[in-house]
């Protein structure tokens, strides 16, 4: 068997070495081209050639090439890298949201039970709220800690959406404790993997049935690309693909090219970004302008040694929260006087970005239930760049001293 069928059908091993992640970033995507172009082409037609289920290229996965909307070589070549660093069968999206969706309805059931979090991405639960109705499932809205996940699934459910990392107070739940309540419960787990990346968090290496990233943020990672991702078992990936194909939601392949070039770099770029948010977080800590400072990188912060045990690595990853003293004026102040920090709502990106969840994020939960959790309107959300960690933490200083 050649090294490129051992990546397609995403095994670790080839020629009898054990590829680690980074080798599989940037050569996982398996394509093997004709005229032996290195990086993989960008396939832009809509339309292959289709006689019949008989007479037609098929992709790895044994689906056939014939219409864009259903697979392309290009988004399959995007999708194999992440299905390779994640374990499990990748389906990518036009972004995370699409990606959310079409997992929820692949899922989720008339008169069945839903899990989610009182904090988590807020469209996310807008989502949920709205399918709840027209799709007529039971939406439990667990608060963001283990114990209550886990609580909420004793009582049985068809599906538990959760993030690791919750946004924006980065709390962090341990997946594999929900994994094994889910487990005994029946219910599928489907974990928001975007914060934490690959290279903290594997999901489905911890018991999860499904792994969801917005590409849009640390695999495409340069703020220019929007899309999602699904990695799931191998004995779900069908259910969610044919989601993707009746809602029409596929990558396009052009953003597929980008994602698989920004991916190629997430290793290096993620690792420059923690070390950097974690000195970010050490100086804001300290800072008399500074009310509060969520990040489970310091050692005060009460989900510290959880996610020291949880995460792969020694990194608690690159986006930090914090209260400024004072109120929604003097957190739009600190946006407004930034310099080379960027007043905008995203993260994952070689530029620094800063916004206020409670206007962004989280501006779809309901405000006493964001009083609840913390997401207060001098809340700031930062997400830490590749600028030199000395220039954003004087620009930092200078906005919250003047």
């Amino acid at each position: 068997m050649s090294s490129t069928a051992f990546f397609m059908r995403g095994i670790e091993v080839v020629g009898g070495l054990v590829l680690r992640l980074s080798t599989r970033l940037i050569h996982g995507h398996g394509h093997e081209d004709p005229l032996g172009a290195v990086v993989p082409p960008i396939y832009v037609s809509s339309i292959h050639r289709f006689v019949d289920e008989g007479e037609c290229s098929r992709s790895d996965r044994g689906v056939p090439y014939k219409y864009l909307r259903e697979e392309n070589p290009t988004v399959r070549a995007f999708e194999r890298v992440l299905g390779s660093i994640e374990g499990g069968e990748c389906v990518a999206f036009c972004s995370g949201m699409a990606a959310i969706s079409a997992v929820v309805m692949a899922f989720a059931r008339r008169g069945g039970r839903v899990v989610a979090l009182m904090e988590m991405y807020s469209t996310t639960i807008k989502l949920l709220e709205e399918l709840s109705k027209l799709v007529g499932f039971e939406l439990v809205k667990a608060w963001p800690s283990t114990e209550s996940v886990v609580e909420a699934l004793s009582r049985g459910a068809d599906l538990v959406l959760v993030e690791c990392m919750t946004n924006p107070t980065l709390k962090v739940l341990d997946v594999e404790e929900i994994a094994k309540a889910a487990r005994d419960s029946g219910t599928t787990l489907v974990v928001d993997n975007t914060f934490t990346t690959p290279l903290l968090l594997r999901p489905l290496k911890l018991g999860a049935q499904v792994s969801i990233h917005s590409v849009t943020k640390y695999i495409a990672g340069h703020n220019d690309v929007l899309g999602g991702a699904a990695i799931a078992s191998s004995d779900l990936w069908e259910r969610v693909w044919e989601w993707r194909r009746m809602l029409g939601t596929t990558m396009h392949p052009l953003e597929a090219y980008l994602a698989m070039r920004g991916a190629k770099t997430l290793e290096i770029r993620f690792e420059k970004q923690c070390r950097s948010a974690q000195a970010v977080a050490e100086f804001l800590a300290e800072h008399p302008r500074i009310e509060e400072v969520h990040y489970p990188g310091l050692p005060s912060d009460p989900h510290h040694s959880l996610a020291k045990r949880l995460f792969e690595r020694p990194l608690f990853g690159a986006v930090v929260s914090f209260k400024v003293r004072g109120g929604l004026e003097e957190a739009k102040k600190v946006l407004r006087k930034v310099r080379i920090v960027s007043p905008a709502p995203s993260l994952g990106g070689t530029e620094s970005l800063i916004s206020i969840p409670a206007l962004s994020a989280a501006r779809y939960i309901d405000p006493e239930t964001r009083r609840r959790l913390g997401i207060t309107e001098n809340l700031l959300r930062l997400s830490v760049g590749l600028e030199d960690v000395n220039d954003i933490i004087e620009d930092l200083d200078q906005a919250l001293q003047s």
